[in-house]
């Protein structure tokens, strides 16, 4: 009998040791992509609902892009924290701890009377979400060893992970047309009493690094330089590049970041061992994960400006528009985590997402003053979100596989950093190119003109639109040299042992 059919009976002979295994996996599923959801939504949600909380709480212009920036801050900087975290002393207590700190915050920032109450709510949901989202897809990685079930699981999880900032866009919207902007943060509660409920009594308290000890001055190196690449890039939304406050961020976030990896090479305890990103195809994932993030913000952030302030669409249709999109994504998602990767292999199938991407985001660039949504964006965010759902699911469920159990927790919040990271840079870079790109248009024109206005705010789309595209461009030219060729194979000794 050969190695594979004996690992394939092993497998057999564990579910039928523990019969109630199998349905339970699938609840965990859904337990955490729930939790998933609610850290995802929070990254736009609260965006579209903006413009009233300011009107509400009187909070000026300037202070405004702190309500989205000091989530990201927090959420960033201690996402390998809270993975170790979740390693060292169970990933059951970290998930549900980080689920009630995540209620119990977005209820503070539902309740805000001021701008300092808003802000700090914002900072603490990131700083709990840091603990939950890398625990749940370590639960995930640790549930489903199985490789066709593993497929599925990732598929889903993929999918709101690359879709749930455009479900936040639609409930976002929804919630403050229908009721208050307030409730964007209240609806955390309702859905983190379903979680927690189903994550206690469904999950298993294991601690697979009980054995290690948490490495200090790599986690104070590691949150540093992740906090200044983020602080510097969203400096540069709002100050120039030549700004201190921008450049000086982006070199120590650097060099913090290079003392982290130094560090790594000499404790005894790493945080983050360079053993999970010396994989060939792991590293690609990473790759792959941290450009989508990136190239992604140049459809939800500019597209939502322009539906909303050239369309004249509401908040609630706004979201509605995104939705074909999501459920492109969710069907390629399906397609390519189960069903085209295990065939064909990653060489092929995320570099062809990235294609589809990139030329989806090109035929988007097409817009101009007189476009409507029928014909100039909805075919191409159709084609956008094929394109996606074949990158994200299979990145994310190969960066994470073939983890060692102790290592899975931190395996997933690199993950979750790598998003967090490039959907930092994304937004900065495609921020100043497209007010660049007005700036120079209105040069020589009558900026008084509202025609010529009008061009001005397309070109500044169309120019966000066009670098994302060649983001996703260079995403696939990169997959496609750094992917092993042939279908990956489940290490079965570094396979995680399933915990109920």
């Amino acid at each position: 009998m050969s190695e594979k059919t004996l690992t394939e009976s092993s497998r057999e002979d564990a579910v039928q040791a523990h019969p109630d295994a199998s349905t339970k996996r699938w609840w965990i599923l859904a337990v955490v992509a729930l939790a998933q959801l609610m850290v995802v939504l929070d990254a736009t949600i609260v965006n579209i609902a903006l413009p009233s909380a300011q009107a509400d709480l009187g909070f000026s212009d300037g202070n405004r892009q702190w309500i989205v920036t000091a989530y990201a801050l927090a959420f960033a900087s201690l996402l390998l924290l809270g993975g170790r975290i979740a390693d060292l002393f169970g990933r059951k207590t970290a998930f549900l701890i980080g689920v009630v700190g995540f209620a119990a915050v977005s209820a503070l920032g539902g309740a805000a009377t001021n701008f300092e109450m808003l802000v700090t709510a914002r900072a603490l949901q990131g700083a709990f979400g840091a603990l939950l989202a890398p625990a749940a897809l370590s639960l995930l990685n640790t549930t489903f060893t199985d490789a066709k079930e593993r497929a599925k699981a990732f598929s889903v999880y993929g999918a709101i992970a690359g879709a749930g900032g455009a479900v936040g866009l639609l409930l976002g919207g929804v919630l403050t047309d229908a009721l208050d902007w307030r409730w964007t943060l209240y609806v955390n509660v309702a859905i983190a009493v379903v979680a927690f409920a189903g994550g206690w009594l469904l999950l298993h308290n294991h601690r697979d690094a009980a054995n290690s000890k948490l490495d200090v001055p790599g986690t104070v190196l590691v949150a540093g330089g992740l906090f200044s690449l983020v602080y510097g890039f969203s400096n540069a939304e709002t100050h120039d590049w030549n700004s201190p406050l921008t450049w000086g961020f982006l070199i120590a976030g650097g060099a913090l970041l290079a003392a982290f990896t130094w560090w790594q090479t000499r404790t005894a305890h790493p945080l983050l061992p360079l053993r999970i990103l010396l994989d060939r195809n792991r590293a690609a994932s990473f790759l792959a994960v941290l450009i989508s993030g990136g190239g992604m913000f140049g459809v939800f952030l500019f597209l939502t400006y322009y539906l909303q302030l050239n369309l004249g669409f509401s908040p609630t249709k706004t979201g509605v528009a995104f939705l074909p999109m999501v459920a492109a994504l969710m069907v390629a998602a399906q397609v390519g985590t189960t069903m085209l990767v295990p065939r064909i292999g990653p060489k092929a199938i995320i570099p062809l997402g990235f294609a589809v991407a990139a030329a989806g985001m090109a035929w988007l660039a097409g817009i101009d003053v007189g476009s409507d949504y029928v014909s100039a964006v909805l075919p191409q965010l159709i084609v956008i979100g094929l394109g996606l759902g074949l990158v994200m699911p299979p990145a994310m469920q190969l960066a994470t596989g073939g983890v060692a159990s102790e290592d899975a927790g931190v395996a997933s919040a690199t993950v979750n950093a790598m998003q967090q990271v490039g959907g930092s840079i994304g937004t900065a870079l495609l921020n100043t190119l497209a007010a660049s790109a007005a700036t120079d248009y209105l040069v020589g024109r009558n900026a008084a003109n509202k025609l010529v206005q009008a061009q001005a705010t397309i070109e500044s789309y169309t120019t966000a639109f066009w670098w994302s595209a060649g983001l996703f461009a260079v995403g696939a030219v990169i997959t496609l040299l750094l992917f092993r060729s042939g279908v990956p194979e489940q290490d079965a000794d570094a396979a995680p042992v399933v915990h109920m």
